[in-house]
């Protein structure tokens, strides 16, 4: 029987089909990725407060997105403990669309983040001399507001677009948590204005920030060969590295989990599960990784806390 929003079905979670008996080991991997990337963030965001030297922009802008990236590894957190270690499934109807929710918000915020820092790495390549009057510091926190923002007002209809449709077939979802693709695909109801909202969102926050994101490095580029000096060209494009790293590790999954959704549906079920682990997971754990081996202060700074000095 249909059940719509008066109803509220429960959904269940899905652990890595097929794969039951090796779970406590993905369990142990997803543990060890979960404590890389909550301590890493903490770490970085720590590092960033207590060094003077760091108080600049391009700092701010990391911690934003290391912020960002706990809210992504706490938002998946709690289903997939519950799916991997105690084998807890079900996920009720409202606590679905919440994670959804948080899951897409944190997912969007990240892509506006990094837009965000290729144009701080714009300026400063490209027009170094404004750069300190461009990236005020009330400017650099009005961008981390927009970015919020935007992201909040184009997901904040999907939990409601959803609820209304009737729900009628098993409520088996393909991960440990909930994702709008794949809630989508469940409710027997006319699906198409979610469809085409969904499709709309994603081409107007993925599709314009890498559109925008590869534009700026169009113009770094352009900017960087202009200067004189292999030395001070190869100087240039290193403060870039860690960003280019960061926008590589969130952009490439997003569009390898995108295309296999669409063309790889034939492939064994267990590759769409680990395919979106990934692009979930991925992200979280390597960005401070990059950022602590990339940038001399914060490694100085780790060094310190690692090796148990105070200052």
């Amino acid at each position: 029987e249909a059940h719509n929003s008066s109803g509220l079905p429960p959904f269940i979670l899905t652990g890595l089909p097929g794969m039951e008996t090796s779970q406590h080991w993905l369990f142990l991997l997803l543990g060890v990725l979960y404590t890389v990337s909550i301590v890493g963030n903490a770490l970085i965001l720590f590092i960033i407060k207590e060094e003077e030297s760091l108080h600049q922009p391009m700092y701010y802008f990391l911690s934003l997105l290391s912020g960002n990236d706990l809210g992504v590894s706490f938002s998946t957190l709690p289903t997939v403990l519950g799916v991997f270690c105690f084998h807890l499934r079900e996920i009720s109807f409202n606590s679905c669309m919440s994670q959804m929710f948080f899951i897409h918000l944190f997912s969007f915020m990240e892509s506006g983040i990094l837009l965000a820092m290729s144009f701080d790495r714009y300026v400063a390549i490209c027009n170094p001399l404004r750069y300190s009057t461009v990236l005020t510091d009330s400017r650099v926190m009005s961008m981390g507001v927009c970015v919020f923002l935007r992201s909040f007002c184009m997901i904040f209809p999907l939990p409601f677009l959803l609820k209304r449709l009737p729900f009628c077939k098993a409520n088996v979802l393909s991960h440990a948590y909930c994702l709008h693709p794949d809630l989508i695909r469940l409710p027997c109801g006319d699906t198409s204005i979610n469809n085409i909202f969904g499709l709309s969102i994603v081409i107007s926050t993925f599709g314009l920030d890498s559109a925008l994101i590869f534009l700026s490095y169009v113009l770094i580029l352009r900017s960087v060969l202009a200067i004189a000096s292999r030395e001070e060209r190869m100087k240039t494009l290193n403060t870039c590295v860690s960003h280019l790293c960061a926008v590589l590790i969130f952009y490439v999954p997003k569009v390898g989990v995108s295309m296999f959704a669409r063309y790889g549906r034939h492939a064994p079920h267990y590759v769409h599960t680990l395919l979106s682990l990934i692009y979930l997971f991925v992200p979280p754990m390597l960005n401070p990784v990059i950022y602590s081996i990339k940038t001399k202060e914060i490694r100085r700074r780790l060094c310190k806390i690692l090796l148990g000095n105070k200052f």
